[in-house]
């Protein structure tokens, strides 16, 4: 017995010796780790990474940026059978320990021990919590004890459903899907609350191993692993028998779902994401920022197809430049087709394809294209493909479809819309073409298309506002990121004329002011040059009203115009209405439009005139939400203000409730009797001049300029009412001559008109109210003075003091002059 009492005696001893150093040791490590641990209160603090969104006007998703793909969510989002399915896999006890379970870390050991694989794993959700939101990644002792102890304390402060949401909304999924709300969606394209249960055990299996269990990269081993969590929940009570056997026998759904942006509209979100950069830095891609724009998603949806259209449009009007590559026939194997043209990329809808068999007697071309397979090419499709020769020539008609491509040939194509595919049975699906049409694509056929060269850009404004209401910068943001809407600095050519002759109205000229359209040459001795403008056409019309000089664009009466005005007085004018002039010419060719101007700033210039003359500034942004969906930035409002604009401006700052919800005093740049004079004289360039194509839209509240550049370099048309403001242009990025044929009225003026239809559908015609002071005076065409009664006249429109005076009794014959020696001068030279 003695024996046996100094044995236990021993045994005793070594373990209060063996649990007073074990004490000793865990309180060393406690007290040099615990000042280096963060409070717990951080984690109320902490932001998850959530990406910026950006949305139009309307609600729709623009774009994401961000790395992480995140949207937190509560705990009572969450469906309770999806939280049993992750305590399931990662923590069967969560609620019955205290942040550390021993009880589960023995049973990892033993799993480790009879599987090799730990399949519920030793870590608490708690413990996980401190690990993915305090600590490194690194596997050391100090890091483990550290997660120990962080997860005591997080038990002591804050509650269960706590420690869950968090858990649920920090863990990585794989697929960039951090949190569970994003996984749902990337793996199922659902809300977690439509997930079946197949489903949510699945999600339960990813946080252990997102790589090898993953749905998507090892089906296999994620079907395992699913129905291992499924059994789980069945011995924890959580499912019955038969949902387990229900659940287990489904089958794998899971596909990769990014977040489908509703709104092709790149451009746009570049210049959302750069504003944002320049706002908040780094963060902006972090801290779950939610951008509404002003952008509304069906006009910006037109401007991008109407752009896209006309770019196309202008490609086929000279000539197909044949195939983009060539493939040995004896590659074109059915099983390598595909490898063959993956290293031809996708433009938008134009979708790369080699020819593999032609036909002329069918009149067929067969192809293989990426993504549609095998397919078909009517020769129809192909009649435009005149051989490109230069901008000016193309070769003879195609007669044959052996005539435009060849076995090998790779070609860009596109499917092809043909209605009446929609009365048959299994019809292909039906897409809608943007503009509320729903267009059946036949991916059987496919359309002969090219990627265009040259490039364009369309800036719609709200006239009133500034608000960008469309934008699109080119052909494709894929391409190209250079934003021609902002970026390209271009010669506006007659485009300009509209800020030269509404300078001239405030000086006191009139629509009716006679010029004379007659050649004119400027010698400069010093450079021993001369300088002969003409006219578009190459004719003169000689004494002409200012009204018809500019709906008729009339080069020669603008270079007068100018002359007369004076150089410096126009450049200054033009500064008051807030064009830029650093890049005009300080000449006569200025009054062409031989400076640089972007489109933005031509369409910010078509807006003043638009609004009456009231100063614009385009802006983006409508207003910035944070994580937690409060605005903390709104777009100021707009006031219009024509006189004491410093009064309100004061009164306004100090009745501000806060700094986000700002005013902005848009005060008068222009005379609203001149600028109302400029709407009727523009309204003739629809109507009358050489802007009559956009009298298909059917309103008479339209008005506007097309503009063209020497040789065709640039082509423009600018237009509005008194509500919007758009302008559109086309040229090549490298200045080149677009080709003699093409002008503002037959490459930018139709992709206007396309924007127009779907922008203003609805909408009542928006006329600028007629102001005081405005006259109706019957003249004669020819002089633009008072006609003489029983005269054939017409009516035209004055200021009141400018309106030309009441004739003389003894000259009601006609035969008096009524004129001076200024009106002979502008007639005669």
């Amino acid at each position: 017995m003695s024996h046996l009492l100094r044995t236990s005696r021993l045994f005793a001893w070594f373990f209060v010796t063996g649990l007073s150093l074990s004490t000793i040791v865990a309180s060393g490590f406690y007290l040099y780790l615990r000042p280096g641990l963060p409070p717990v209160d951080q984690l109320l603090d902490i932001k998850l990474q959530t990406p910026l969104r950006v949305y139009s006007a309307d609600n729709r998703l623009i774009a994401e940026f961000g790395e992480k793909r995140r949207a937190p969510i509560t705990i009572e989002q969450i469906p309770t059978i999806q939280l049993h399915a992750f305590m399931a896999a990662e923590d069967a006890r969560f609620y019955e320990h205290f942040g550390v379970d021993f009880k589960g870390l023995l049973r990892a050991a033993i799993e480790l021990v009879s599987t090799g694989e730990i399949q519920s794993g030793g870590s608490t959700i708690t413990m996980q919590v401190a690990k993915n939101y305090f600590l490194s990644r690194d596997r050391t002792f100090i890091r483990k004890f550290n997660e120990i102890l962080l997860a005591l304390q997080i038990e002591r402060e804050l509650s269960k459903e706590r420690i869950l949401e968090l858990y649920l909304n920090k863990i990585y999924l794989g697929n960039r899907a951090y949190g569970i709300a994003a996984a749902a969606q990337v793996y199922y394209d659902k809300p977690v609350t439509d997930l079946s249960l197949a489903q949510m055990a699945m999600l339960a299996g990813l946080p252990k191993a997102p790589s090898a269990y993953n749905p998507l990269a090892n089906p296999e081993r994620a079907h395992i692993r699913r129905n291992w969590i499924l059994g789980r929940m069945r011995d924890l009570g959580y499912i019955t028998e038969d949902v387990y056997a229900l659940a287990s026998s489904a089958p794998l759904t899971a596909s990769y779902n990014a977040a489908d942006t509703e709104v092709d509209a790149d451009f746009v979100a570049e210049m959302a994401r750069t504003e944002m950069v320049q706002r908040f830095g780094d963060k902006t891609y972090t801290d779950g920022y939610k951008v509404t724009l002003t952008v509304d998603s069906k006009k910006q949806q037109q401007a991008t197809l109407a752009l896209r259209n006309g770019l196309e449009a202008y490609d086929r009007r000279h000539g197909f430049r044949g195939p983009i590559g060539q493939i040995d026939e004896s590659d074109l194997q059915p099983e390598k087709l595909e490898d063959l043209i993956a290293n031809y990329p996708r433009v938008e809808a134009l979708i790369p394809a080699v020819v593999t068999q032609v036909s002329d007697e069918s009149g067929e071309v067969e192809l293989f294209a990426r993504t549609l397979g095998k397919t078909t090419m009517p020769f129809e499709t192909m009649t435009w493909a005149r051989r490109y020769k230069t901008e000016n020539l193309t070769g003879p008609k195609p007669e044959k479809p052996s005539d435009v491509v060849a076995k090998g040939d790779v070609i860009y194509v596109k499917p092809s819309a043909d209605p009446a595919l929609e009365a048959m049975d299994g019809a292909p699906p039906a897409t809608d073409d943007n503009n509320g049409q729903i267009r059946t694509i036949d991916i059987r056929k496919v359309e002969l298309a090219q990627v265009p060269r040259a490039e364009g850009a369309l800036i719609s404004l709200d006239a009133d506002t500034g608000a960008i209401e469309a934008l699109t910068g080119g052909y494709s943001f894929s391409q190209s990121k250079y934003n021609r809407a902002m970026q390209a600095k271009r010669q506006p050519g007659s485009n300009f004329k509209p800020f030269l002759y509404l300078a001239a109205l405030e000086s006191g000229m009139t629509p009716a002011t006679i010029y004379n359209d007659a050649p004119i040459v400027f010698d400069d001795e010093a450079q021993g040059t001369s300088w002969r403008p003409e006219n578009s056409s190459g004719r003169f019309e000689g004494p002409t009203r200012l009204r018809k000089a500019l709906y008729q664009s009339r080069n020669l009466v603008s270079v007068r115009l100018l002359r007369d005005l004076g150089i410096q007085a126009t450049l200054d004018y033009l500064e008051q209405l807030k064009i830029p002039t650093a890049d005009m010419q300080k000449d006569l060719s200025l009054s062409l439009g031989s400076g640089l101007l972007t489109p933005m700033e031509v369409a910010r210039g078509y807006a003043v005139m638009a609004n009456g003359g009231y100063d614009v500034e385009p802006f983006l942004i409508q207003s910035i939400s944070d994580v937690n969906n409060e605005e903390i930035f709104s777009a100021p409002e707009v006031i219009l203000c024509d006189k004491n604009c410093e009064d309100i401006e004061q009164e306004t700052e100090m009745t501000e409730e806060a700094p986000s919800r700002s005013v902005r005093i848009a005060r008068r740049l222009a005379d609203e009797r001149s600028v109302y004079l400029m709407h009727s004289i523009m309204k003739d360039v629809i109507t009358r001049g050489t802007g009559r194509r956009a009298l298909t839209l059917g309103r008479s509240d339209l008005a506007g300029k097309t503009g063209t550049t020497n040789e065709q370099r640039d082509t423009w048309f600018s237009g509005f009412n008194h509500d919007i403001a758009t302008t559109t242009w086309v040229g090549f990025d490298q200045p080149a001559p677009l080709g003699r044929r093409e002008f503002g009225a037959s490459t930018a003026l139709p992709i206007w008109i396309d924007y127009m239809e779907v922008a203003l559908e609805g909408t009542p015609a928006s006329h600028m109210p007629r102001p005081n002071g405005i006259v109706n005076v019957r003249i004669d065409p020819e002089t633009g003075k008072r006609a003489y009664p029983g005269q054939d006249g017409i009516f035209e429109l004055f200021k009141e003091e400018d309106a030309p005076p009441p004739l003389d009794p003894r000259d009601e014959s006609g035969n008096g002059s009524n004129g001076n020696g200024d009106d002979l001068s502008r007639q005669i030279f």
